[in-house]
């Protein structure tokens, strides 16, 4: 630092920012829960095949892994997961029980022995699946969700609530495990228990809808034989998304519901804080926590617009009462033990750690993997929100990250290229927070702006529902949008243009190369290219029937799957791209790659399409996130003329 500025082109800035740092920071502490005093949560370990561990913070502060690789928690229920671990304290230590992403077993573990299987192996499709473990000791039973494959299709599925015996007796025998409700709902969440242990409340909801469409409420009794009597529905439906559930101390029930088109909290069906604000949020896994109720009767929340807070609500006088420090945006998982809450928080200059809040004094510190600078944080992005005006005056919020170096400027003649991110889902947001990878393209002279288009969460339901029957038209007109707005405002250059995304921002990505001439080059990442294809049978079963919301029917509207698909329209796409996908990956099935290219062929337009062993949808592994920002850094180097060095070059075919 201090040294002379430095003048040289964007993109050509030397940055300590590389792609094997943006690697190791990648992912996020989980799934926080309180052992006793203890705070427990899962940690990724991309330098370790892409696991996740359990980590425990003990009182005096230590941290320290609870399974040794090769042991991976993680749920594959929906294949997004859900919670994969519970703890039962017991006379002799903690009893860990926690699901194995390699075989999808519950397993019951204590710290210095070997982990014993709780559950059965299924040789029919997906096997047997676990989620939300929940330790019922009086019983001799963990109470999960089971997510059973009848068939081999991704849609021969049934998924129940089902009590597991902790003496492993269901280890070789399917039928000793107890199924606590029918298979009536496609989808459920695992149960809460009313603090009498007399009453259990859960989340369901059937296709072709998704949980941030409509879910029920139900709620059961509980009979001294441990089952489930006269379960009933209690709030929700079709147009009604209850995103959490809970009970009170005093047994009064709280959730989630976005009735009045913006997520709130009720208790007992009464509104507690209405605001035009999220108090919750799309359930892509299965026990996302938004609130957690307090013994003194307080709630910790999240909420907000366009980011999630941590607050303190009296229910009483429905005061939020917000946690002070650096973190802007906290991830859907608290928990809550007597007054302390753990959450796990972040902002524009710290990725996410753990945090923990005193409900009682209001002072909150970091308490486990904290964020530590691993280069000058005069080389991070200094983000910008920003609300741009897209077709119809309608608006489009965003995230701007211009070009920053503390030591270069480029000549005062040039304007910037910019990689316009479209998030996944679609029905999802990118938050506002430090992310590595973005320091990667801004440190180099590379700028950056993440669209939280028409369809993203966080701006309550209508903004929500623009994507209805919309996807592939709002999410890339709205990107389309803001980057123009940058070139016509002198902050980007028009002629150094670029979109990339994962997933459903894959899908953006793509429909907008094919068709807005908006771009200079793409990066696609593990896409939706082909909706026919993907919407009947070549994605797994939690999103089959999105489309039918995105897109509308197949029944209805065949032809619209495939006017927006980009395998149809393959001769529109005129510019270079790259194209990045996992081989083991079961939502965006490598097919849909294979069938785009296979439209590409021979027309000449220079492309890369790098494959990844053992990498399914999200990469995981430090290798396979290098490698992958490396080719993208080297495309725009090629498409935008920029002089990028250390970097090797992507190798382009026509």
């Amino acid at each position: 630092m201090g040294e002379t500025v430095r003048t040289l082109a964007y993109g050509s800035w030397p940055s300590p920012v590389d792609a094997a740092l943006a690697a190791a920071h990648d992912g996020r502490p989980e799934d926080v829960g309180f052992v006793g005093d203890e705070v427990w949560w899962t940690a990724p370990r991309p330098t370790e095949g892409g696991r996740r561990t359990l980590v425990r913070r003990r009182v005096d502060g230590t941290e320290e892994p609870v399974l040794p690789p090769p042991w991976n928690v993680r749920s594959r229920v929906i294949e997004y997961g859900g919670r994969p671990w519970a703890v039962l304290m017991t006379g002799t230590g903690p009893l860990v029980l926690f699901v194995n992403f390699a075989d999808q077993r519950l397993y019951a573990y204590r710290p210095g022995g070997e982990p014993r299987p709780l559950t059965p192996v299924s040789p029919v499709g997906g096997g047997l699946r676990w989620a939300e473990p929940q330790p019922r000791p009086e019983r001799g039973e963990v109470w999960c969700v089971l997510e059973e494959f009848t068939g081999d299709g991704p849609t021969d599925v049934r998924r129940v609530l089902a009590a597991v015996p902790l003496d492993g007796s269901a280890a070789d025998d399917r039928d000793a495990v107890r199924e606590l409700t029918d298979d009536r709902h496609r989808f459920v969440t695992g149960p809460r228990l009313s603090p009498d242990g007399r009453r259990a409340a859960w989340l369901a909801w059937d296709h072709p809808r998704m949980p941030w469409d409509g879910t029920e409420l139900l709620v059961a009794e509980i009979g001294p034989d441990g089952a489930f009597h006269e379960a009933r529905t209690v709030a929700g439906g079709p147009q009604e998304s209850i995103a959490q559930v809970d009970w009170a101390p005093d047994g009064a029930l709280l959730y989630a519901s976005d009735r009045t088109g913006w997520w709130n909290l009720y208790r007992d069906g009464s509104p507690l804080c209405p605001r035009q604000e999220e108090f919750g949020g799309p359930l892509w896994k299965l026990g996302l926590r938004w609130f957690a109720p307090l013994d003194s009767g307080l709630i910790a929340v999240l909420h907000g617009r366009g980011a999630a807070g941590l607050g303190i609500l009296d229910p009483e006088t429905g005061e939020v009462v917000d946690a002070a420090g650096p973190w802007t945006e906290f991830a859907p998982t608290l928990a809550a033990h007597g007054e302390r809450v753990v959450a796990v928080g972040a902002g524009p200059r710290s990725a996410y750690e753990v945090v923990e809040l005193d409900a009682a004094t209001g002072r909150a510190r970091v308490i486990g993997a904290p964020h530590e600078d691993a280069v000058d944080p005069a080389y991070y992005p200094r983000p910008r929100i920003r609300t741009f005006a897209g077709p119809d005056g309608r608006e489009i919020h965003a995230h701007v990250h211009p070009p920053h170096h503390p030591d270069c400027t480029a000549p005062g003649d040039e304007l910037p290229p910019y990689v316009v991110w479209a998030h996944g889902g679609p029905t999802s947001r990118s938050p506002l927070v430090l992310d590595l990878e973005i320091a990667y393209f801004t440190s180099r002279g590379i700028g950056v702006a993440e669209v939280n288009y028409g369809g993203s969460t966080g701006h309550g339901r209508e903004y929500r529902n623009r994507l209805r029957e919309q996807w592939g038209v709002v999410d890339v007109e709205d990107c389309a949008a803001v980057a123009l707005a940058l070139a016509d405002e002198g902050t980007a250059d028009r002629r150094r243009l670029a979109v990339r995304g994962g997933s459903a921002g894959g899908w953006t990505a793509a429909a907008s190369l094919a068709t807005t001439d908006v771009y200079a080059c793409g990066t696609v990442i593990y896409p939706i290219l082909d909706l026919t294809g993907w919407g009947t049978g070549e994605t797994h079963d939690f999103e089959s029937r999105y489309l039918e919301t995105l897109i509308g029917p197949y029944a209805d509207v065949p032809g619209r799957y495939a006017e927006r698909s980009p395998t149809e329209h393959a001769d529109r796409v005129t510019v270079p791209f790259l194209l990045l996908q996992g081989l083991d990956d079961v939502i965006c099935p490598p097919v849909q790659c294979e069938r785009f290219l296979a439209r590409m062929a021979g027309r000449g337009v220079p492309h890369a399409y790098i494959t990844f062993e053992g990498e399914g949808h999200g990469f995981r592994r430090a290798e396979t996130m290098v490698r992958a920002l490396e080719a993208e850094l080297s495309l725009y180097a090629q498409v935008f003329g920029l002089n990028v060095p250390g970097v090797p070059t992507l190798e382009l075919t026509k």
